[in-house]
């Protein structure tokens, strides 16, 4: 992941996805208990039968065991039909000849061994002693390396009072209800030991320099208390990873802020109050 970006027309093909790009957030769901939409369908709670599903028992394959012939035949077969989008890896996993594969600017998806179909949803095993959520697993896999790649200082960070009990990452926006409802609150969650890292998550694009002027400013954590506050924060332009991160959340699957993950890449929802979000995290 690059450590910034400038402002460029990336921003207009951001909001005008790919035919497979629509396609894929639309059908997307994410469980998001409370959060402010980025104009696609709204977020979710997960409908499937198996809700109850586990995912601990479901180790992540790791990147290494990419299958390069399953990537070039995937990417053949979108081009095929027309679409361009890039294929970074497809690995298998535990269901014979069915690939997970992570894309640029694209959530996670499966394939099978020819490249020819894309699965979404959850792939549940059954069979032993609990269904365990296969695809759950996966996805918290690929968000946790993502986001550990992320450098530091690319993010807005609010350390935790005291021992530093949990850390979660919030893609953000500063003008999302949700968010700024969360961000009130952000004492209590630092009191609770939990650090908070927001990455930028600008809903449309007259979000944007909003969030780009947060990221431009000498002081960004002064900046994003008083875009909260609904302040028209302005800055000297320069280089932001706003692009950057609203990549990353789009691979990741985000559609709605705030989108709260923790270190191990488990979506916990999007706003929760304070004593609810120490106890998602294990912070109590």
């Amino acid at each position: 992941m690059p450590s910034s970006i400038s402002k460029n027309t990336t921003t207009n093909n951001f909001f005008s996805r790919t035919t497979l790009s629509r396609f894929v957030m639309s059908a997307l769901l994410v469980g998001i208990a409370a959060g402010c939409s980025n104009n696609a369908a709204d977020a979710t709670g997960n409908t499937s039968v198996v809700n109850a599903a586990q995912t601990k028992d479901a180790p992540a394959k790791a990147s290494a065991d990419n299958d390069s012939a399953v990537v070039s035949a995937l990417q053949a077969n979108l081009k095929a039909s027309g679409i361009e989008e890039t294929i970074v890896s497809a690995v298998p996993t535990d269901m014979d000849g069915i690939y997970w594969v992570t894309a640029e600017g694209l959530p996670s998806f499966f394939t099978d061994k020819s490249g020819k179909h894309i699965i979404q949803g959850q792939i549940v095993a059954v069979g032993g002693d609990t269904p365990v959520d296969i695809s759950a697993a996966l996805a918290a896999n690929t968000a946790q390396e993502a986001l550990q790649a992320v450098d530091k200082k690319e993010m807005i960070i609010y350390p935790a009072k005291g021992e530093t009990k949990a850390v979660v990452y919030a893609f953000t926006d500063a003008d999302c209800g949700y968010c700024r409802k969360l961000h009130s609150e952000m004492d209590d969650i630092n009191a609770r030991g939990i650090e908070v890292r927001y990455l930028a998550w600008p809903r449309s694009q007259e979000s944007v320099p909003k969030m780009e002027a947060i990221w431009c400013s000498q002081d960004r954590n002064a900046a994003m208390n008083q875009a909260k506050m609904g302040a028209n924060v302005q800055a000297p332009s320069c280089a932001t990873p706003v692009q950057a991160h609203m990549a990353l959340g789009s691979r990741l699957g985000v559609r709605g802020t705030p989108a709260i993950f923790t270190e191990a890449g488990e979506q916990v929802g999007g706003y929760l109050p304070a004593a609810q979000l120490a106890q998602a995290v294990g912070a109590n």
